[in-house]
C-alpha cells in the first residue's frame, strides 16, 4: 500500500444547540480575550447572538471583527490581524462560511507567529505557530473547519492559498441550527461546492489520494446527494440539514488529504474576476471538467456515481454510468434552479480566453487533475460552460 499522511481536525463537536456550548471546549481554556470573526450579515441578523452571549458568560473579552466579505482580500485579513492585536487576544474564532473561517485562521497564524504572508503562500510554506484556534461554519458547503487550506484574494482578483497543517483548527463545532435560515440559493450552491470537494477528492492524482480520504468522499456523496434537494426546499427540515452538515465536513476531511483539481481552478477566476460565489462557480464548470476528464476518469467516476444518485446503480458499462453522473450532476444543478451557464451570471464570451489564462496560474490543483489541462483545453471548457 502506498505511504500516506492523514491530518484533520482534533475536536470535532456536532449537535442541534453546540454552538451555544462552545465555550465548554478545551481551547478555552486558560483564554482570557478572543478575536471573533465573522461578516456582517450574520451580526445584522442576530446568527452570532448565542455563541457570543455563551462566550461573554464564560468571561472572555471578546473582540469582534465583522467586516469580512465574499472572496476575502488581504486588506481584510490584515485588518482582523490588527485587531486581534490591538486587543491583545489569545483565542481566534471563526463563525460564518468559508470566508469567514479563512480568515480566522490566517489571523490566528499572523497573530500568533508574526509570520510573513507573502513567505505563507502555497504548500507547506507556513510554519507558524498559530493562536489556539476554533471554527464554527455556518453553511454546509466549504468544509473549511476541518482543512488546512485559507484562500485570500489578493490584487485585482488573483486567488492565493495557503495549505499548510499549521492552519488546521483545534475544535470544530458543527451546529446544523445555524443553518436552518441559510436562503435556498446559498444552500443549493454550498451543498453543490461539498459534492465537488468529495468527487474530486476521490479521483485526485496526488501522491496522497488514500484509502481514508476515499472512504470519506463517498460517505459525504451519499449524504449530500440524499438530502441536498430537501435541505434546499425545505430548509426548516433538521435532519436534511445537519447530514449536509456532516456531508460537507467529511467532504472537507477528504479533499483536505487528497487535494482538489480542475473544477476549482477553473472556478477560480469565475470568483476572482466576477465575483460569483465559490459554490456556484464550482457548479458552473463541474459537469464541463468532469466531460474533460472522463477518457482519462471514467472507471474512478463510475465507482462513485450510485452513491450520490442511487438510481445509477444498475448501469453495468463504466463508460455508461460515468456519463449518467455527469448528466446527473447538470441536472441536479437544474432542479435546484441554479444559474447552468457562465452567460447566465454576466460573463462575457470575451472574457473567456483571459479566464483560461489565469486558471493556469493554479498549478498546485492542476497537478492533482486525472488529465493535463492546458489553456487551450480550459478555454475550449469555458467556452463549452459558456
Amino acid at each position: 500500500m502506498t505511504p500516506f499522511a492523514y491530518n484533520t481536525t482534533t475536536n470535532i463537536t456536532f449537535g442541534s444547540g453546540s454552538a451555544s456550548r462552545i465555550a465548554e471546549l478545551a481551547p478555552f481554556r486558560g483564554a482570557d480575550a478572543c478575536l471573533f470573526v465573522t461578516d456582517p450579515g450574520l451580526i445584522r441578523h442576530g446568527l452570532c447572538d448565542g455563541t457570543l452571549s455563551a462566550l461573554r458568560d464564560a468571561g472572555l473579552q471578546v473582540t469582534v471583527f465583522s467586516e469580512v466579505e465574499a472572496d476575502p482580500s488581504l486588506a481584510t485579513l490584515m485588518a482582523a490581524r490588527d485587531a486581534g492585536r490591538d486587543a491583545e487576544v489569545d483565542l481566534v474564532i471563526g463563525f460564518g462560511g468559508g470566508s469567514s473561517l479563512d480568515v480566522a485562521k490566517l489571523a490566528a497564524l499572523l497573530l500568533g507567529s508574526d509570520e510573513d504572508i507573502d513567505a505563507a503562500w502555497g504548500v507547506g510554506q507556513a510554519k507558524g505557530p498559530r493562536l489556539p484556534l476554533v471554527l464554527v461554519p455556518t453553511t454546509a458547503g466549504t468544509g473549511s473547519e476541518v482543512t488546512p487550506v485559507s484562500i485570500i484574494t489578493v490584487g485585482e482578483g488573483e486567488k492565493r492559498g495557503v495549505s499548510s497543517p499549521v492552519i488546521l483548527p483545534d475544535a470544530a463545532v458543527l451546529d446544523p441550527d445555524l443553518t436552518l435560515s441559510l436562503p435556498a440559493p446559498i444552500t443549493a450552491a454550498t451543498g453543490v461546492d461539498a459534492m465537488v470537494h468529495a468527487i474530486e477528492a476521490y479521483a485526485s492524482t496526488s501522491a496522497n489520494n488514500n484509502p481514508i480520504s476515499k472512504m470519506q468522499a463517498r460517505q459525504a456523496l451519499q449524504l449530500l446527494g440524499a438530502n441536498i434537494e430537501t435541505a434546499v426546499f425545505d430548509g426548516q427540515d433538521i435532519d436534511a440539514r445537519g447530514a449536509m452538515m456532516l456531508g460537507s465536513m467529511l467532504a472537507g476531511q477528504a479533499f483536505a488529504n487528497s487535494p482538489v483539481a480542475a473544477v476549482h481552478a477553473l472556478a477560480y477566476p469565475i470568483g476572482g474576476t466576477f465575483h460569483v460565489p465559490h459554490g456556484l462557480s464550482n457548479a458552473l464548470v463541474l459537469p464541463h471538467v468532469l466531460r474533460f476528464n472522463a477518457p482519462a476518469a471514467h472507471d474512478i467516476y463510475a465507482e462513485i456515481a450510485a452513491d450520490a444518485f442511487p438510481d445509477l446503480a444498475g448501469i453495468a458499462d463504466p463508460e455508461a454510468r460515468c456519463a449518467a453522473l455527469i448528466e446527473a450532476l447538470a441536472n441536479l444543478s437544474r432542479r435546484l434552479q441554479m444559474p447552468t451557464r457562465l452567460r447566465d451570471v454576466d460573463i462575457p464570451e470575451t472574457a473567456l480566453a483571459k479566464m483560461a489564462s489565469d486558471a493556469m496560474i493554479q498549478t498546485r490543483l492542476l497537478m492533482n487533475n486525472p488529465r493535463e489541462v492546458t489553456e487551450q483545453d480550459a478555454l475550449d471548457i469555458y467556452t463549452a460552460a459558456w
